[in-house]
């Protein structure tokens, strides 16, 4: 039985760039995937801009009621998403807008989301303003969970300076998402970081958490004429 992943977090924490690279890492190991991007807040930087890319490796993308035209911003939303949401044997990967404000679409879905099974992980970037310390960040996941009626099941630290991040803030966004995790009793399930990043800091990533969980991300959102 397939369940529900629904990606959370800040504005700027990356959590589209997390939710493009994980699903295509799961196109090469499932075939029933879809993404939904609940993003309605956000007119830059959603999953659906990407949705050629995806529908070529076999992925549903399911977003507006007028199409994945990133040009158009109107806050409506397929009503055929609730296809994947109630799909037992369908993995869904759910981008959702930054903070408790992207939030609130979510809650829409909850009895759904819920009756099928979910995991919700939340996207930890200590570079960003609001949660480069412990409390802004449980602050920021408890106003999630209130908004969504949801329970976070883990957590992911993508801390980045995008093209000019280095191990060093990646570890110390490490210690920061640790420190959360202890503290709600919630498991830390990926660290990300560039493919160059990754091969520097695995001999630095032991222990409980494993090389497993260093998830190496291409910045499939940042164009080359982006810095």
């Amino acid at each position: 039985m397939s369940i529900n992943t629904i990606i959370v977090g800040h504005y700027g924490s990356g959590k589209t760039e997390f939710c493009i690279n994980f699903i295509l890492q799961l196109a090469d190991l499932y075939n029933n995937l879809a993404i939904i991007d609940l993003d309605i807040v956000n007119v830059y930087f959603r999953s659906r801009q990407k949705a050629k890319l995806l529908e070529s490796k076999g992925i549903k993308v399911y977003s507006s009621a007028i199409g994945h035209d990133a040009n158009q911003d109107i806050p409506a939303l397929a009503a055929d998403i609730l296809t994947p949401l109630q799909d037992d044997n369908c993995h869904v990967v759910i981008d959702v807008g930054g903070d408790e404000v992207g939030t609130r679409v979510l809650a829409r879905y909850k009895e759904i989301i819920t009756a099928k099974g979910y995991e919700m992980l939340c996207v930890v970037n200590a570079k960003r303003e609001q949660t480069q310390d412990t409390e802004g960040i449980i602050k920021h996941i408890q106003a999630i969970e209130q908004t969504s009626g949801l329970k976070t099941t883990g957590l992911i630290n993508n801390t980045h300076l995008l093209h000019e991040t280095t191990v060093a803030d990646v570890l110390q966004g490490q210690k920061l998402t640790e420190d959360v995790s202890k503290q709600l009793n919630i498991p830390i399930k990926y660290i990300c970081a560039t493919e160059n990043l990754t091969q520097k800091l695995s001999p630095f990533i032991k222990g409980g958490q494993g090389n497993l969980n260093l998830m190496p991300i291409k910045l499939y959102m940042r164009e080359k004429w982006m810095n």
